[in-house]
Order: structure tokens, then C-alpha cells, then sequence
């Protein structure tokens, strides 16, 4: 039966939020997932069992244990949980996916922050804007986050958890970065984390070297992208509506 099995009872969260970490355009939401539980020492808190994960087991260098593929990471004093995924989620099943998660976010009041990569040709700084449900929706304003310049539509399990969001009134914002097509962006990831994901969480965390180790990051994570690319199952993408609207 899908569900979210929680590993650390002893932690208390009052409402947290949750940024989501789960694979797309970019990476981006992977990878200031991933730097949030590192640079924090976040807590593995629980695990998704739910429709479209893999059932498959994940180890690190050097790491006698394995893990599920997408678990929770938590941080009491920040009241901060992260979505940390080392696959991506079938398209396919994202309605079933998302209402698991989204239920287990709703029982606990918290407000979701979902990650896209808005695949672009940047200039300079890439973009950042944000969308949201209920009253995340002053938060875009509280922080200085613009809106989208066009029309769009973010699909895949992202967009299946803004969709079920909306649906049962959990409070969640949708961060729309500009990020490269094809290979992970760590610029991208850092924009995401100085002007939304810190200021929004009120987390304070040192993203320099994300851009100085740019290239080592990218080496580790480019296989997943090319995964991705070849099955065409990116977890996220937002993309402009142009001559469908």
C-alpha cells in the first residue's frame, strides 16, 4: 500500500516546509536538494513507498547500508524537510504518486515549496519565478519572486503535486528557474537557493561552491540526466503554452 513511512518519530516539525528535490530540467531541484541535506547534516526522517517509485535499493561510497530512492530529510530546528530522489518518477503514475506524498504533507499542515527547470538560453543570471496555491501565494510577493513572463505549463510529478495541491488546500509555491536542457545546472540551483528557497525557508546556506565545483557536479550527476533524456521521463519541466494557448 503507498504510503510514507516515517524512520524518526523523536523529531518534532510544526507546519515545515518541504522543498523537493525530485529530477528535471536542470536538475536543479536535485541539486539544491541535495546541498540543503549536506550543508544542514539533515536527519533521513522517512521514505516513500508510493506508485511510480522504482523498487530499487541505493548505496554510497564507502556506506555498508542502503536506502530507498526517495526519502525525507529532516531538520528540527529549521522546521525544514527536504525531498531528496536519486531516480526519477514515472510520468506515467504521477497522479498516484502525488496523492501520496500530498496527503502526508496535508496531515502535516506543511507548506510545499516544487522545484521546475524552465529549460532557456540564459543570458546572465538565469530567471527565477514562482506560482502558488492558497496562502503560499503571499509569500511570492513577501519575497520579491515575479511571476512568469508568458503563459506555460509544468508537467510531470511536479506538476501532478502543484495539480493535487490546489486540489486538497495545501499551501504550496511552484519555483520556476532557468536552467540548461540538457546537462545539470548548478548556477541554476544556486539562484534557486539565494532568492527562493532561503529567504522563503529562512535558511541560510553557502552555495559559492556549487558554482565553483560546477564541473565535478555535473560529471556526477550527468549520467542520471542522460537517463532521462533518453527515456524522456524528466520528474519536472516547465515549459511556455506558445501556439497551443
Amino acid at each position: 500500500m503507498a504510503h510514507v513511512q516515517v524512520h524518526r518519530e523523536d523529531i518534532e516539525l510544526d507546519e515545515p516546509t518541504l522543498v523537493e528535490g525530485l529530477p528535471g530540467v536542470g536538475l536543479v531541484g536535485k541539486i539544491a536538494a541535495d546541498h540543503l541535506v549536506d550543508a544542514l547534516e539533515m536527519t533521513h526522517y522517512a521514505s516513500l513507498h508510493c506508485e511510480g517509485i522504482p523498487e530499487v535499493a541505493v548505496f554510497g561510497e564507502n556506506d555498508p547500508t542502503y536506502d530507498p530512492p526517495v526519502r525525507v530529510y529532516a531538520d528540527a530546528d529549521r522546521n525544514l524537510l527536504a525531498l531528496q530522489s536519486d531516480v526519477p518518477v514515472s510520468p506515467n503514475v504521477a497522479d498516484d504518486f502525488a496523492t501520496c506524498l500530498t496527503r502526508w504533507l496535508g496531515e502535516r499542515g506543511a507548506t510545499a515549496l516544487y522545484v521546475s527547470g524552465l529549460p532557456a538560453e540564459k543570458e546572465g543570471v538565469p530567471g527565477l519565478y514562482g506560482v502558488a496555491s492558497g496562502d503560499a501565494t503571499d509569500l511570492l510577493e513577501e519575497y520579491d519572486i515575479s511571476p512568469p513572463t508568458e503563459s506555460g505549463v509544468i508537467s510531470g510529478p511536479t506538476g501532478a503535486l502543484l495539480y493535487e495541491a490546489n486540489r486538497h488546500d495545501l499551501d504550496a509555491l511552484g519555483l520556476v528557474v532557468e536552467a540548461n536542457r540538457n546537462f545539470p545546472d548548478p548556477e541554476a540551483a544556486r539562484v534557486l537557493l539565494l532568492d527562493g528557497v532561503g529567504p522563503i525557508a529562512g535558511v541560510d546556506v553557502d552555495t559559492d561552491h556549487l558554482v565553483e565545483q560546477a564541473e565535478e557536479i555535473s560529471q556526477a550527476r550527468e549520467n542520471l540526466a542522460k537517463r532521462m533524456q533518453e527515456a524522456q521521463e524528466e520528474s519536472s519541466k516547465a515549459q511556455p503554452m506558445g501556439m497551443y494557448q
